[in-house]
């Protein structure tokens, strides 16, 4: 898919090919061509290319038939693994404070996801969904490091204090089941629209002191990833990125408005920004829609159930749509 070339954080990369080569897997094969010095991966300063990364992951899930290599990164991963982020979660004052932090400088872990902490009057969460336009075997590969990590995160502030909590992921991953090891984890797939997961946990934790707070280390701490945060340039292509949001969605397409919230513009912004790109949200839509419901009726499912899964009422405004789009009814497109 066309990519945008973002630097991301080497380190876990670094972890990634530790990780590999306990389990015997060969990295030279995999980073043929790519450009990529293992021995400077660990280097605090050093990046990659997303387009590495993707590469990477295509030809990893290629070679060992296995695409949860994400789920074991995030399992080594610690909070001192997140560099100076790390240190100022440990030193705050609040669970709550922890994860605001978190979610205000979360591109400084990695800048394929956004987060976003809510609180309501019964439950704090956190909502983590892709930025940045990614192949599928790359999307799933974040999507399981970060559950993990998150996973991680929580047990290193709470410790014993761990509650249960939910935890919901947009991609009906073939590995599941893997996620039994997070056993304080309540773990539902498929579910939350656009591609994406949710932490949720109850609004008790919120105010729940941690034992390492340290208000002279959470200052400094704040202090280096603002002025890191400041140095990330933000880019991308937001054409790609909306269509993989559209293409990755579950249970119907998100709106305009969905998207434009989790880039934290105005729907009126993005919608000019995909106009001047020469792609606007109806279109993309559209050929999304086709896309999806070619495939789905190509697998044999009914007419119905892609209505459903495309967000439509009924068969007969999906059959509408569909016609209007494409000139042919959806049940002569199963041959297609």
């Amino acid at each position: 898919m066309p990519q945008v070339d973002r630097a991301l954080p080497a380190r876990y990369f670094g972890r990634l090919l530790e990780l590999l080569q306990t389990q015997g897997v060969s990295i030279a094969p995999l980073i043929d061509g790519l450009g990529l010095d293992p021995k400077t991966l660990d280097d605090p300063d050093a990046t990659v290319w997303l387009s590495q990364v993707d590469t990477l992951v295509d030809r990893l899930v290629a070679k060992t038939g296995r695409g949860d290599w994400g789920f074991d990164l995030g399992q080594r991963l610690r909070l001192t693994s997140h560099s100076i982020l790390g240190y100022g979660l440990l030193a705050s004052p609040t669970l709550g404070y922890a994860m605001q932090m978190l979610a205000r400088y979360f591109s400084l872990t990695t800048p394929t996801f956004r987060a976003q902490f809510r609180r309501d009057s019964q439950h704090g969460s956190m909502l983590l969904v892709p930025a940045l336009p990614m192949g599928h075997a790359c999307l799933v590969f974040h999507t399981d490091t970060i559950a993990t990590a998150v996973d991680l995160v929580l047990h290193e502030l709470l410790g014993e204090r761990m509650p249960r909590y939910d935890l919901h992921l947009a991609l009906d991953l073939p590995h599941q089941q893997r996620y039994a090891a997070l056993t304080n984890a309540r773990c539902r797939f498929g579910v939350g629209g656009m591609a994406g997961l949710l932490v949720r946990f109850p609004i008790a934790l919120i105010d729940e002191p941690l034992s390492l707070a340290d208000a002279s280390a959470l200052k400094a701490a704040e202090a280096r990833c603002e002025a890191t945060f400041r140095r990330v340039i933000a880019g991308g292509q937001v054409v790609d990125w909306v269509r993989m949001m559209l293409r990755e969605s579950s249970n119907g397409l998100p709106s305009l408005e969905e998207l434009a919230y989790t880039l934290n513009l105005s729907s009126r912004t993005l919608d000019r920004h995909l106009n001047a790109a020469g792609a606007g949200f109806r279109a993309l839509t559209a050929d999304i829609i086709v896309d999806k419901a070619r495939v789905l009726l190509a697998q044999g499912h009914s007419v119905t159930t892609v209505a459903y899964e495309l967000g439509y009422t009924d068969a007969s405004n999906f059959g509408r749509a569909f016609r209007r789009l494409t000139g042919m009814s959806p049940g002569s497109a199963t041959g297609l």
